[in-house]
């Protein structure tokens, strides 16, 4: 009587396992790079009359399931896939091969029992992916001094990219140190120092990275610097007073005398010129000096964030200062009462040597 009751139980096992087909293997999740090619197996039990699907799930709309395989058939035509059927083991084996940043996603392997019954099992397939910098981070900056600024960087790829801030050459951040980690880096109360090329580099071990120049400029007020504070020169022979200024943006540039704004004229010219960005030298040539001529000048350069002037005092010298008067040129009156002077050209001076051998033979 026992023994009836053992095989009758075993049968009515063996029918309810054949009913209630089971998923008993399926992959674990997979980290793959570009162009690489993935099995992903699927072992079922007693499912020999079911059909079983390999599906890519998207989570975010239902409705665009891809499915893949069914049994031993493709459903799609891609030969990027392949299906095979161990009838030994029931494993049902999809592979991928040259996988692509669009292969990433949520794999199921689905025994379809009826309209709405199945049974399923799910594997997660990740692409590494070298890091991309988002349009959405900061590309320039232009701030004044004193201000405080945001510089933001974010990025895609897998593994999620660490973001990191460095400058050019590596000088310091304005936060200390030569490196800060984070998305955003603030600077508060900028200067002109802080000015310059920041780099946002992005970097999770796939690929090289990426890198993103994020210029900042900083507008702010003049500053004048001279030379020489003092210059000296003799009557009727030009003068160069020289002053540099560092602005952004950049300043007008006067040069005045005794409260009054000079201009181009016969004894004054001024040049003005950049050398560099945010840099601009101004020279002021005072020509064929004359006693009223003598003094102070002012170099001053303004801009919106304001203005900044340097003094520069020109004195009479009993001898001739080169540079600006190296040549040797002719000798004349300036005007009645006035003394000699010569001025150094080198055509006058043949001028002169033949006037001069001119009234020696005269007055032979």
């Amino acid at each position: 009587m026992c023994l009836l009751l053992v095989i009758i139980s075993a049968f009515f096992v063996s029918i309810g396992g054949q009913q209630n087909p089971t998923i008993s293997f399926i992959t674990k999740e997979r980290i793959v790079n570009i162009g690489d090619t993935i099995d992903l197996s699927c072992s079922v039990q007693y499912a020999r009359d079911y059909p079983t699907i390999w599906a890519k799930i998207n989570r975010d709309n239902p409705v665009n399931h891809l499915f893949i395989s069914k049994g031993s058939s493709l459903s799609i035509p891609d030969n990027r896939y392949s299906i095979r059927h161990d009838d030994a083991s029931s494993t049902y084996t999809l592979q991928i091969s040259k996988i692509q940043e669009i292969d990433a996603g949520h794999y199921q392997c689905q025994v379809v029992i009826g309209t709405s019954s199945r049974v399923t099992a799910d594997v997660n397939v990740f692409v590494r992916i070298p890091p991309v910098i988002s349009d959405n981070s900061t590309r320039s900056v232009i701030t004044s001094a004193g201000a405080s600024i945001s510089l933001q960087c974010y990025s895609f790829g897998f593994p999620q990219p660490q973001i990191s801030w460095r400058r050019e050459n590596n000088d310091l951040l304005p936060t200390g140190g030569a490196l800060y980690r984070g998305n955003i880096l603030i600077i508060h109360n900028i200067t002109k120092n802080d000015r310059g090329t920041y780099y946002c580099i992005a970097d999770n071990n796939v690929g090289k990275g990426a890198r993103r120049n994020v210029g900042v400029e900083v507008e702010f007020a003049p500053a004048v610097t001279v030379d020489k504070v003092r210059y000296m020169q003799a009557l009727q022979y030009d003068a160069d007073l020289h002053c540099h200024i560092e602005s952004f943006p950049n300043p007008s540039i006067i040069w005045l005398k005794d409260g009054y704004e000079l201009k181009d004229s016969q004894h004054h010219h001024i040049s003005i010129f950049s050398t560099s960005h945010e840099f601009t030298d101004s020279v002021l040539r005072v020509k064929r000096i004359e006693k009223r001529h003598y003094g102070e000048y002012v170099c001053k350069a303004i801009n919106k964030l304001g203005s900044d002037q340097k003094i520069i005092e020109l004195r009479e010298s009993v001898n001739v200062v080169c540079p600006p008067s190296c040549g040797i040129g002719y000798a004349g009156f300036v005007g009645a009462g006035s003394r000699p002077y010569v001025e150094y050209r080198p055509m006058a001076c043949l001028l002169v040597l033949c006037v001069l051998v001119s009234r020696l033979l005269s007055n032979q």
